[in-house]
């Protein structure tokens, strides 16, 4: 995909009014991506991961994860639509209380961005790019909305919790509960070269701590694939802006 291509699909991206309704401190960072090199967990990336397990100790100390300002305001947003954040733990939560036993290690791309949200403390998501049927949209679902997942070891089609906030596509949910459990059809594998990264943010993650997160995320991703092409935009309730022009083709 081109540069313009990828800004074309951030430009569809939406956050419903009822998202922000809910926490008009919401910020959503999304990175598209193209020219990635995907693969198997490798040396670098344990590494990395390793970096990222150390972070977690410093940051949590003798504290639990959800003593963590930013990790008890994800759960104020989860019981905001009704979900039991001790059952279903947001993604960052979930990457802590994993660290000190050990990150797990995916495929490239997937240990990149999970040792990236650790180190910079925000939720931050990746999907494939290809397997998208038109723009991301977040939203508070109907119940009715397919999620491809896997239940008992087999492939599963589940459904969303009415109101609860979800990412879909046109085909379906692509993320439950905010920043809880991915799609299976849309993960990123060791063959995805195009990819859509969600970074999340509620107070008192600022939106300059957001930006750094998502420059750093794209700085390690060139690192790995120096003639890939990156476009970023910032959604948030009071304005809807565009980071990074630096990073796209013309």
């Amino acid at each position: 995909m081109t540069g313009r291509e990828l800004r074309e699909f951030l430009d569809g991206a939406e956050v419903d009014a009822a998202v922000f309704a809910l926490r008009p401190d919401y910020r959503a960072l999304l990175v598209v991506a193209d020219g990635l090199l995907g693969g198997p967990s490798d040396p670098a990336g344990d590494a990395l991961l390793g970096e990222a397990e150390a972070a977690a100790g410093e940051a949590l100390g003798d504290r639990a994860p959800d003593e963590l300002p930013h990790v008890a305001a994800w759960r104020e947003a989860y019981r905001a639509f009704g979900a039991k954040p001790q059952r279903t733990r947001n993604s960052l939560e979930s990457l802590l209380r994993r660290a000190g036993s050990g990150l797990p290690r995916v495929n490239r791309l997937t240990d990149l961005y999970n040792a990236v949200s650790v180190v910079r403390q925000v939720p931050l998501g990746g999907e494939d790019l290809h397997r998208y049927v038109g723009p991301p949209r977040l939203l508070r679902a109907t119940g009715e909305e397919p999620f491809d997942t896997v239940a008992d070891g087999a492939p599963a089609i589940d459904h969303p919790d009415p109101g609860e906030v979800v990412w879909c596509d046109e085909e379906g949910v692509t993320c439950r509960r905010w920043n809880w459990r991915q799609a299976r059809r849309t993960q990123l594998t060791e063959e995805t070269t195009a990819a859509l990264f969600i970074l999340d943010a509620l107070d008192p993650i600022s939106t300059e701590m957001l930006v750094a997160s998502s420059e750093d995320l794209v700085d390690r991703l060139r690192g790995t694939a120096p003639e890939a092409r990156f476009a970023r935009r910032l959604i948030a309730a009071e304005t809807t802006s565009e980071q990074g022009g630096r990073d796209a083709d013309p």
